[in-house]
């Protein structure tokens, strides 16, 4: 019997002007914007990441998003998990790609939603590695109108048989889990709403870097967590590599750079063979284009690094049942975090054709 998984990629949707974004970056700004002007901030730094087959597209064009549909697909990917934005009192931003998707039926590909239940703030790094904040738009959580005006406005995606289910569940991701205050509620009384509309509930996953708030986030009513252990490397470096790295950043004034064969070893967990933990697929990562000088860079990531990492996912997951045989890849198309499957210059397909070897291997 063929050992399938499910692997989903998040997808970020903010590669398309918006207002908002015209008035707080200026005119014409999407993700592309950080992308384009990154620079190498060391001599060994990789930047700026250009994309190759794809192309710097607009998410508003149904062709492109049927491109990455296909391209997805043909390497193994089940679904994108579409970054959802609900700030309350029915505001979204950068909603118009997955609205476009649900309403005019393709591309005829899985999805589901992950809710990025946080503020957007302005993340403005000096050359001290200091960070000062601003709040542009502010999550609010309020209360029972609200949840249920939130509800009916996906609805239709959820009844959409594209939709990721799980035991025939739609899917749906929240960010910070634990810090919704009101989050135990609000699944309760999604779970009803669900009822009352014909589905068989929903499928509740909150999202953690943290392991170890496994059992408290499944007390608030969820299914599973997806954990991202992205930064466990960087928590547990001994006290010597710290003291280096705070001097090479004193010094040269460096952001905080890692190899990506040290990082690796920690994105996976014992925890991760758990039916209740989706475990996460880290291909790359460099946050530099957003964050300058604050953010963290894994040096020369590779394909072959890559596949490793997800032969480990693999195997961390293959005697779950199938429908909970998951794991999220982070992430499809995070391009100003150096975070991404989709095509560049320099490796062209060659991670999304490792991720489909691996695959091939896995299902023997």
């Amino acid at each position: 019997m063929e050992n399938k998984a499910r692997l989903i990629a998040f997808y970020l949707p903010q590669f398309h002007p918006i207002p908002e974004n015209d008035e707080w970056w200026g005119k014409g700004f999407t993700e592309w914007t950080n992308v384009g002007k990154a620079k190498k901030l060391f001599k060994r730094h990789d930047q700026p990441k250009v994309p190759a087959d794809l192309g710097y597209y607009d998410l508003r064009v149904d062709e492109t998003r049927k491109a990455q549909a296909d391209m997805a697909r043909d390497h193994g990917v089940e679904g994108f998990c579409y970054w959802h934005y609900w700030f309350g009192n029915g505001k979204r931003l950068i909603e118009q790609p997955f609205n476009e998707v649900v309403k005019s039926g393709e591309p005829d590909f899985p999805f589901c939603l992950a809710w990025a239940n946080d503020s957007w703030m302005a993340k403005l790094w000096n050359s001290e590695g200091t960070c000062q904040k601003e709040i542009l738009q502010e999550q609010l959580y309020l209360g029972e109108d609200d949840y249920i005006q939130h509800f009916n406005e996906l609805l239709p995606a959820f009844k959409d048989q594209r939709y990721i289910r799980v035991n025939n569940k739609p899917l749906f991701m929240i960010y910070k889990p634990l810090e919704f205050p009101d989050v135990s509620y609000f699944i309760q009384l999604w779970q009803k709403l669900a009822i009352e509309n014909g589905l068989e509930g929903i499928y509740f996953v909150g999202q953690t870097p943290n392991i170890r708030k496994r059992d408290i986030i499944l007390s608030k009513g969820f299914d599973a967590i997806n954990v991202v252990r992205l930064f466990e490397f960087v928590k547990y470096r001994s006290f010597k590599k710290k003291a280096v790295q705070k001097i090479k950043r004193k010094v040269f004034s460096l952001p905080f750079v890692f190899e990506y064969k040290d990082a690796m070893k920690y994105f996976v967990g014992k925890e991760d063979s758990d039916i209740k933990v989706h475990p996460s697929i880290i291909p790359n990562w460099d946050h530099t284009p957003r964050s300058g000088l604050g953010g963290h860079v894994y040096l020369n990531s590779n394909p072959e690094l890559f596949g490793t990492h997800v032969s480990e996912v693999l195997e961390k997951i293959k005697d779950k049942p199938e429908e909970e045989r998951i794991a999220f890849i982070k992430s499809w198309n995070e391009w100003g975090e150096g975070n991404y499957l989709e095509p560049d210059l320099k490796h062209g397909l060659s991670y999304l054709k490792k991720l489909k070897s691996v695959l091939k291997d896995f299902q023997k």
